[in-house]
Order: structure tokens, then sequence, then C-alpha cells
């Protein structure tokens, strides 16, 4: 299975920390963000690793390489400036990705769920992590409907950055290059095609200087 970690945003939020080093290495309990998504993955057994750049990507990629250092296989894929949006930059992956199921991870969060455990249920073209609403996204994203995820109602969840997609989820779309995944995922709800799960342990997004420092600041980061 592959796994594609998603590092090709610009990271305005971040600004200055982002002003001439790309988000994925800023560094977390002295290892860059990206480190903690590899890890994440490979202690999955996911070693075949596509990570999409754009800015100050070569950083990435220098940093990073083939991905020996680390014991996984890394492959680029190369966005155009300003970057093509979540599933944008996943369609463009896909004849890296292949054909069958794979994992999507945000190289801006960090997180202790096992994706080792990630499986796509039949009839799903995707399987999402839902966490509870952190406070800088209290409206949420999506619901829960048993196993399936459903728009956003009364009672709603935020989605984690971790998901299984199937390829095919992404297929009516190929002709578009900036795409948002919220609009790939809503029409997909509505076809009842996307199923979901609650996590409640350790989750941290990092997406602004402040949830920087309350991560460095964590007792012990639950995430090798």
């Amino acid at each position: 299975m592959f796994g594609m970690i998603l590092a090709a945003g610009r990271g305005k939020r971040m600004m200055p920390l982002t002003k001439n080093t790309p988000k994925p290495l800023i560094k977390v309990q002295g290892l860059t963000l990206i480190e903690h998504s590899i890890n994440a993955l490979k202690n999955a057994g996911i070693v075949k690793i596509v990570i999409n750049i754009s800015y100050l990507g070569e950083q990435i990629r220098s940093y990073l390489g083939n991905g020996s250092k680390f014991d996984v296989n890394i492959y680029y894929s190369n966005e155009p400036e300003g970057a093509l949006e979540t599933a944008g930059g996943i369609m463009k992956a896909l004849p890296l990705l292949g054909i069958k199921p794979f994992v999507v991870i945000n190289s801006d969060v960090l997180c202790d769920y096992d994706i080792s455990n990630l499986t796509l249920p039949i009839n799903s073209l995707a399987h999402l992590i839902l966490i509870d609403n952190p406070k800088h996204n209290p409206k949420g994203d999506f619901s829960l409907d048993g196993a399936q995820l459903a728009l956003a109602n009364k009672k709603t969840y935020t989605f984690s950055g971790i998901g299984i997609y199937h390829p095919a989820l992404f297929k009516p779309y190929l002709f578009e290059k900036k795409l948002a995944l919220s609009k790939v995922l809503k029409v997909a709800i509505t076809k009842n095609q996307i199923s979901a799960e609650y996590y409640t342990d350790y989750w941290q997004d990092i997406g602004t200087p402040e949830r920087l420092e309350l991560a460095n600041k964590q007792p012990r980061l639950n995430v090798k």
C-alpha cells in the first residue's frame, strides 16, 4: 500500500516561521513535522510514500531525499506555485499512487492513531478519521450516521486529516486541476460512498505558531 503526505501548502498562518522554511520542516520536539508523518506511516508498515511539494518544495526534497535514511521509499509529486488544493494534489499524484486504495495524511497533523488499522469497507470509496471539534473549528466538518459520513447536522466532528481513499473517488474530477477535497467528499456522501470512525485520543493540528508552542509543551508527544 502507498501512503501520501500532503506537504504542498504555503503555511500562511504559520508566518513568519514559514517565510523561509516550508511548514513540513518545522520541528516539534526534535523532529520535523514531516518526519512525524513518515514515522506514522512506517510504523503501520507503509514504506512507499508519495509527498506533494510546492512552496519551498526543494528544501523538502533536499532534506528527505529518496527516503533511504528513514528506511522508506519517497516519491515526489511537484505542483505549481499556489498548489492545487487537497483533492487536486491527490489527483495529480494518482499515477504514482496506483490503482489500489492508499492512505493520505496531512503533514501538519500529529496524532497517535494506529494507521495500520485503516481499512476501506466494502462499498466505500473513502474512510476518514474524525475527532472532537478543536477550538479553531468549533462548527466541525461532518457528522456520523452510524459508520457512514454525513453532512454536518446537530452533532458534528472535525476531519482529522487522516484517511484511506480509493482512486475511483476522484475519477469524476480528473478534468479539474485545482479542487478542494471537501467538494469531492460532499458529493460522495450523498451517494453513501464514505465511511468514517470517531477517534478520541491524541490529535494536534500544527496550524499556527500558538499551536506549535502547545505541541512542544506536551509532556509526552504520543507520536513515534
